[in-house]
């Protein structure tokens, strides 16, 4: 599941874009303090931070500064600030995307998901050594298991790459489907466990035991090797 942390001190806001967030494959955490906020960024493992910039004791803008020193995560801004000066000092210190209060969540989630998109476009592939297993083109939109081509369709390509951007992460079937572009949003779970089962058939040496695409109860699946 996508993890995002959320710094925001409205309550509400929080809970209810919480709330909708989850029915969409992402979990967030908020914190309504920024220092609080600030020792989770650097304490825990996030997908992307969405930081309010008009906080207590903290600005938001500082919150940004010091987080995008220190870690590398996607940053949206969500702020009812409009003022031209806050926009360009909040990218210029290393947020991704600004989005005015008030909006509607489907902007946010649409926002999330071509951020993590690009995100995950820009992170290395594979590993040198040993690990190197796999190996993603993405240009011809392949992926080569010991330097030998696999012959997969396009769902189970954008599937297998994206299980190998982060080896060892948890993928729940939504945020599969999510991350999926040729594959619906509204797919079943039955639907995804039927394309990792072909996946399994072209890189597993036995497709009943797994070795690499390991299955997570009651959540999804992750990559190990």
């Amino acid at each position: 599941m996508i993890e995002v942390l959320m710094i925001e001190d409205d309550i509400e806001l929080a809970e209810f874009l919480s709330e909708f967030l989850l029915q969409h494959g992402i979990h967030v955490t908020n914190y309504d303090e920024p220092y609080t906020g600030l020792s989770a960024a650097n304490t825990q493992n996030y997908d992307l931070l969405l930081l309010d910039l008009t906080l207590p004791n903290l600005d938001g803008l500082e919150v940004c500064r010091r987080i995008s020193k220190q870690k590398h995560i996607p940053i949206i801004i969500s702020s009812a600030r409009s003022d031209v000066e806050d926009k360009i000092k909040a990218l210029d210190y290393g947020a991704d995307d600004y989005l005015p209060k008030p909006y509607d969540p489907k902007e946010l989630l649409a926002r999330i998901q071509s951020l993590l998109r690009r995100s995950h476009k820009k992170e290395e592939v594979s590993e040198p050594g040993d690990a190197n297993i796999f190996r993603v083109d993405k240009d011809s939109r392949e992926v080569y298991m010991h330097e030998k081509k696999l012959d997969l369709t396009r769902a189970e390509y954008e599937i297998l790459s994206l299980l190998i951007s982060k080896k060892g992460y948890v993928f729940s079937r939504e945020s599969i489907a999510i991350e999926s572009e040729s594959i619906n949003p509204e797919s079943s779970n039955k639907s995804i466990d039927v394309i990792i089962g072909r996946l399994r058939s072209k890189i597993e040496k036995n497709p009943k035991q797994q070795q690499y695409i390991i299955s997570v109860r009651g959540i999804g699946y992750k990559l190990e090797y």
